[in-house]
């Protein structure tokens, strides 16, 4: 793991620790709140980035954090962590295996370091800036490609967010645009990621994504040879949609989302 290698060693440690700790709140039951935005919260969202912080405190002190259940530090030296100790909080409730563990780095600005955990299946995807792109499970590591797939016809779409496209102006054409490809899943936002990262899908369209929902998933997708941008056309995990898509796709993927700037 040339490249961030102590990063990404202690990144890989924590997010399992995380990983663990969550599926033992999982066995016992567990209950949640909804916050101001309705989205669900529970104790093991809350335990887990306190994990996450801890760890990545004691060996990366001056670093920052950025954490969705409402950790912050500000940097003294340009890096910050981004933090979501569970995403995919209703797949973690419902008892699914789409859920995972996210934790990036990202140094003056660019994502350069992260990895996606899948405690529920022992999956573990990561990657640095120039080292590729890579997934271990239980039997296997694998470099991560993206397909070769170079139209719509043959391509296989991901959608998430579905309850949210209305507010964009494209909504009304979705449907029949979407019949243009070869056919369209939607798993949930990191599965789906993972999927094109991994060339077992061709283009990710989230609808509405936080920096924390983001920051390993760009960098392990560009790593994989993906194109990453926002409904804008701009290459930053902060504009509150994104886009991961084989290059051959990219043009017409930013011509039909470039008309996703909320209504």
């Amino acid at each position: 793991m040339a490249g961030y290698e102590k990063e990404l060693e202690t990144t890989l440690r924590i997010a399992r620790a995380a990983g663990d700790m969550a599926l033992e709140y999982r066995r016992g039951g567990i209950a949640f709140d909804s916050k101001s935005d309705e989205s669900p919260v529970t104790i093991a969202d809350r335990e887990c980035e306190k994990l996450i912080v801890r760890g990545l405190t004691e060996d990366f002190p001056e670093d920052g954090l950025l954490g969705e259940e409402g950790a912050t530090r500000e940097s003294s030296n340009g890096r910050k962590w981004i933090i979501d100790p569970i995403d995919g909080t209703r797949d973690f409730i419902r008892g699914t295996k789409a859920w995972s563990v996210l934790i990036g780095l990202e140094e003056h600005g660019q994502v350069v370091a992260g990895c996606a955990y899948f405690p529920a299946t022992g999956d573990m995807f990561w990657a640095s800036r120039g080292q590729g792109a890579y997934r271990k499970s239980a039997t296997e590591e694998e470099r991560l490609h993206i397909s070769d797939r170079k139209t719509q016809a043959e391509a296989l779409l991901c959608v998430n967010g579905l309850s949210l496209i209305s507010k964009y102006p494209f909504a009304s054409d979705l449907v029949p645009w979407m019949a243009r490809f070869w056919t369209v899943r939607s798993m949930g936002g990191c599965v789906d990621a993972m999927l094109v990262s991994s060339g077992r899908a061709d283009v990710w369209i989230e609808a509405q994504a936080k920096p924390w929902d983001l920051a390993p998933l760009k960098i392990i997708a560009a790593e994989a040879g993906a194109v990453t941008f926002d409904f804008a056309g701009d290459d930053t995990i902060y504009g509150g949609n994104y886009v991961i898509t084989v290059p051959p796709l990219a043009e017409e993927i930013r011509r039909f989302v470039s008309r996703g700037r909320q209504s």
